[in-house]
This record gives C-alpha cells, structure tokens and sequence, in this order.
C-alpha cells in the first residue's frame, strides 16, 4: 500500500538535519537561543542542544503517526483522504523546518527574524484554509476527510464551518503575535497549538455530529 510519508516529506526532513549540522559545526554548545522578550530583554534562554532537537523530534513523531496511519486506513479510505492527508503533513514538517531556519538566523545574529514570518506565513495559509473550508459544498471530492462519514447534511455543515471559524481564529491569533513579536517560544508553542487544535477540532465535532 502507497506511505502517506512521501520522498518530498523525507526530503524536509533532511533539510532540517542538515540545519542541525551545520549549527552544532558553527556554534558554541555553551549558546543559548533568546526564547522570550521582556521589553527589548529575552528573558528565556533555549540552551543550543534542546533548541535543535525540537524540529527534528516533532518531524519523526509527525511522519511515525502519519505512516501508521496510512497503514491503518483501508485502500478505500487511503484514496479519499490522501489529498488532504499529504498537505497537511507538508505544511507541519515545511513549518517544523522554518523554525530551525530561524534558529540558524539568530545564531548568525542576523535581523532578519524568522520565527516571525514563518508566524506571518501560515497565518495566511490558515487564513485560506479557513474561507474554503467554511463555504465548501458537499460533494464526494470536496471538504474534510473523515476515516468515518459524516451522516447529515446539517452535520455536514456543522462541522466544516466550526473548522473554518477554529481555523480563521488561528490565522488572526498567529498574525497578532507575530506582529506584537513575544519572542521566539510563543510564536512556536502557537504555531503548534494553531496545526493540532484544527484536525482535533474536526475530527471530534464530525464524531459528535453523527448524532445528529
């Protein structure tokens, strides 16, 4: 059966590897990333070691949960949901991979803050999701995917405008912080919050909804 974990995901996975070797190679192990502002301090130090392990960890943990998910799906299952599957996998490692770019950034010391236009850049995807989602129609090729179906047309629509209206909230939610700049660990602690809040979000509201 096809992997849900494609050549192109192991391919972000690389990049980000790579990343990591050349920041061990480059810079101290006693360097500490700046992770939280106080006005113009950073009050909150990522010691060099923690803070390059963290992209890299949630890739492996992201690609082991995608694999067996695939392996768990029926060959019916696989084929109605790869299309949705295999971008948000993308866009989870792209944005684990941003992050050690932003890392690599800061320890050049260069101005360009990373952590915020990644911050910027999945606003604006989420922000997109988020009107599609919540005007899609239903049909056999449109809207979520769901390893079980959804019943009704009102659960039909239940779910996808909850998920538009989850969705939206986080783009505005990102594009907020990224402006207001708190540093470093919040951008990332919701950034990861904004990519696992959406599919539990659908993923209970369409379980609940079969109810109806």
């Amino acid at each position: 059966m096809p992997s849900l974990v494609t050549r192109f995901h192991l391919l972000i996975f690389g990049v980000t590897i790579a990343m990591v070797g050349v920041i061990v190679a480059h810079v101290p192990a006693s360097f500490a990333f700046p992770a939280h502002w106080r006005g113009s301090t950073a009050d909150i130090l990522w010691p060099r070691d923690r803070a390059i392990a963290a992209a890299p960890l949630l890739q492996i943990a992201m690609m082991a949960a995608f694999f067996l998910l695939g392996r768990a799906l029926t060959k019916n299952h696989f084929a109605k949901t790869q299309h949705i599957l295999d971008p948000v996998l993308t866009v989870t490692l792209a944005t684990a991979a941003a992050c050690q770019l932003s890392l690599v950034f800061l320890a050049i010391g260069s101005d360009l803050d990373f952590f915020r236009l990644t911050a910027f850049g999945l606003a604006a995807i989420l922000a997109i999701f988020a009107v599609v989602i919540f005007e899609a129609e239903r049909h056999s090729y449109a809207g979520l995917r769901m390893p079980w179906r959804i019943g009704s047309d009102r659960a039909w629509v239940l779910v996808h405008r909850l998920t538009g209206i989850i969705s939206g909230a986080a783009a505005v939610t990102l594009a907020w912080l990224a402006w207001a700049d708190p540093g470093p660990a919040v951008l990332v602690a919701s950034m990861t919050a904004s990519l696992l809040a959406i599919p539990v979000v659908a993923a209970l509201t369409s379980l609940l909804s079969r109810r109806l």
